[in-house]
Formats: structure tokens, sequence, C-alpha cells
């Protein structure tokens, strides 16, 4: 009965409610990464190496809402995108990092 009662929900309405309930947090970093499809039966494609790990802690020391980028992130999309200095933050296993905060597009 509550899959009925969600299914016959507007879709704006529920989007809005998932969206002001979520706290989403995005890391990104910038390199080289290794990818192949793992499985014999149900296939999956993965990434897996240093950037991605980088970009995983981005992620989890990140701050809700934000969209934290490594320094080499930042240097490679500055000109094109406005950031904010976060300044080094410890990062488990990586040590201090400075990270940055994507604000918007240039105009």
């Amino acid at each position: 009965m509550r899959t009925a009662a969600w299914a016959a929900w507007p879709a704006s309405a529920v989007w809005s409610s998932l969206l002001s309930a979520l706290a989403v947090r995005i890391g990104i970093d910038t390199g080289p990464v290794e990818a192949g499809v793992i499985g014999t039966s149900k296939f999956s494609y993965d990434l897996w190496g240093d950037t991605v790990n980088t970009a995983s802690r981005m992620e989890t020391h990140g701050v809700a809402g934000c969209i934290q980028v490594t320094a080499r992130t930042y240097e490679r999309l500055r000109d094109g995108y406005r950031f904010q200095r976060r300044g080094p933050i410890p990062v488990r296993g990586m040590g201090e990092m400075v990270t940055y905060f994507l604000v918007g597009r240039n105009q």
C-alpha cells in the first residue's frame, strides 16, 4: 500500500522532498585510473587507482552540499570555474592536502 501511495505522488513533489532531505558530498580528483570489467556471470565496469582513492577521500572529508576538489583538479579547471580555497586539511592516509570547493562556472 505504501508503494502505491508513493507512486501516486507527482514527480516534482518526490524530488523536492528527497532533495530537501539529502545532504550530498562530492569529491573530485584528476589523474590516471585503471578501468576494467569485473565478473564472469554478472558484469560490472569499475575504476580503481590512486586517483579514485583520492576522490573518495575528498568526498569523505568534504562538507555536505559542497563539491570538494584536489589541487590537481583546481589547476586544471580554474580558468573555467570559480573555487573557494578550503586550505590544508588532514586527509586520512594521505596527510595534509590543500583542497578547494567548486563554487560555480565563470561567466
